[in-house]
Parts: structure tokens; C-alpha cells; sequence
């Protein structure tokens, strides 16, 4: 469920290609815990990613060689609060950071999932899992309380009932369960995940492109509650405007596949 990567450990991996970012985490003798390095480099990446307008999509995933059960990320390296008991905020940046950025975001969760790093799968737009992974976040245990975007985020991606189950409890999530929270757009067996999510990207990247970006950004103000209705309005008819819409029409009267181009 991963690439062969030629340095074993490292800050995350940035690569792209034809509109599709990929950034993989890339500490999998340490089930790829994050350190303050990796989340300087993440906040650095997102922030390259979304200045570039050729990226159209974010794929974030790790890499599980050699491990001898896939993890995904084990957390944040807790040793830091060691050193700043503020830890937790500095952490929140990034899922947070991941959270606005420009692109469509898709997790890859080609590994189980603990702590902060849950609110980094749950950061991003869409979501595809491994089969036999496990999700849990050991905060209430630690005696932590979970920053409030974090909180914000467990409660409108998998609903309170399965957010209390997580801090109430500490008890983790099956695949399955994770799947019954309506999170994920697929649940897929080793030799089925590339496909599963070469048909997800393929989806996405089918999408007008400037329209997908307006449209990620409506929503997004409209769950955060700070949507102006007319901006929205104007959004709307931006879109019946330009070339991509008359090109749609001119697909669907024809029946073919759109060719978009951003205008």
C-alpha cells in the first residue's frame, strides 16, 4: 500500500504530477509519528501546494514498508509536550492548514490511525481506507482535552454519537465502524485500494476546475457558518457564465465527456 521510497525516513514526501499532489509521510520505522519537523514541513508543503494552480488535487498518505502491520500515522511524538505545553496548538495548524486548503483533498488511509493524526484524515474532503485498519484517539486517557477545531471536526465528519464514543471511551474503530460513520467514499482490500483510489481521483479530476474550487469553498464557509448568501449568489452565476458550463452543456447534448479547461 505503498511506494518504494529511496530515503527510509524523512519529513513528508512531496511529489507531483498532472494536477495531483502527493505527500506521504515517510517515517514508518517510527509507524510515521509526527515530529515538529514533520509539521513544519506539512505547513510548508500546503502552503507550495496551494500557490501552485495546476495542483487541482491533494493526496495524503503514507509510506508502511517494512512495517509488520500497516500504521498511518501513530500521532503526534508526544515527547514534545516535554518541551512546550502548548503543544497541542502548535499541532492544530496543520490539520487545520489541511483543512482550507485550495485543492480537493483526499486521504489515502493505507494504515491504522491514532491521535492527533485522526483530525488530519478527518481534515481533508474525501476519505478511502484500508481494510483492516484501526482508528482511535487516546486523548481523554492521556489526560488531554482535544483542541476545538479537532473536536469541531470529529463531531460534522463521523457525528456526536461516534465522536463521544472516541473521547468517552478511547476504544478504537474497526474499518468497518469507521465506514458506518459515512466518512469514507470507499473501504478497500490491499489488492483493490490503488484502483479504488485512481477511480476516486479520477472522479474528482473530471470535475470543472474552477467551479470544484468555488464549490469546495461554499461549502466549507456554510459548515463553518460564515457564508454570505449573496457571495454564494454571485459564485452561482460566475459559473453559468463561462466556457466550462457551455462546455457541459455542449458534452451532455452530445453525450461525451466534457473537456474543461478552467474558464
Amino acid at each position: 500500500m505503498s511506494a518504494i521510497h529511496p530515503n527510509p525516513s524523512s519529513t513528508p514526501l512531496l511529489t507531483v504530477q498532472d494536477g495531483v499532489a502527493t505527500l506521504t509521510l515517510n517515517r514508518p520505522e517510527h509507524r510515521n509519528r509526527l515530529q515538529d519537523s514533520d509539521l513544519e514541513a506539512l505547513l510548508g508543503q500546503f502552503a507550495q501546494i496551494d500557490a501552485d494552480p495546476s495542483i487541482r488535487v491533494l493526496v495524503l498518505r503514507a509510506n508502511t514498508q517494512g512495517q509488520p502491520r500497516p500504521v498511518f500515522c501513530a500521532g503526534y511524538d508526544i515527547g514534545g509536550f516535554e518541551q512546550d505545553a502548548q503543544a497541542s496548538s502548535a499541532f492544530e495548524r496543520v490539520p487545520d492548514a489541511l483543512a482550507a486548503l485550495r485543492p480537493v483533498t483526499i486521504c489515502a488511509l493505507n494504515g491504522s490511525l491514532y491521535g492527533g493524526a485522526t483530525d488530519l484524515f478527518l481534515a481533508c474532503d474525501l476519505r478511502i481506507a484500508l481494510q483492516g485498519v484501526e482508528f482511535r484517539m487516546p486523548a481523554t486517557a492521556l489526560g488531554l482535552h482535544f483542541y476545538p477545531s479537532g473536536l469541531l471536526r470529529y463531531v460534522e465528519r463521523l457525528g456526536l454519537a461516534a465522536a463521544k464514543r472516541a473521547f468517552l471511551t478511547g476504544r478504537p474503530f474497526s474499518a468497518d465502524q469507521l465506514w458506518q460513520t459515512g466518512c469514507l467514499e470507499a473501504l478497500a482490500a490491499p489488492e483493490q485500494f490503488e484502483a479504488e483510489l485512481q477511480s476516486l481521483l479520477a472522479d474528482v479530476m473530471a470535475m470543472a476546475p474552477r467551479t470544484l474550487e468555488a464549490i469546495k469553498r461554499s461549502l466549507n464557509e456554510i459548515a463553518a457558518g460564515c457564508h454570505d448568501p449573496a457571495e454564494l449568489r454571485q459564485r452561482e452565476h460566475a459559473s453559468t457564465r463561462s466556457t466550462d458550463f457551455a462546455e457541459g452543456r455542449r458534452a451532455f447534448a452530445e453525450r461525451r465527456r466534457p473537456v474543461f479547461t478552467g474558464q
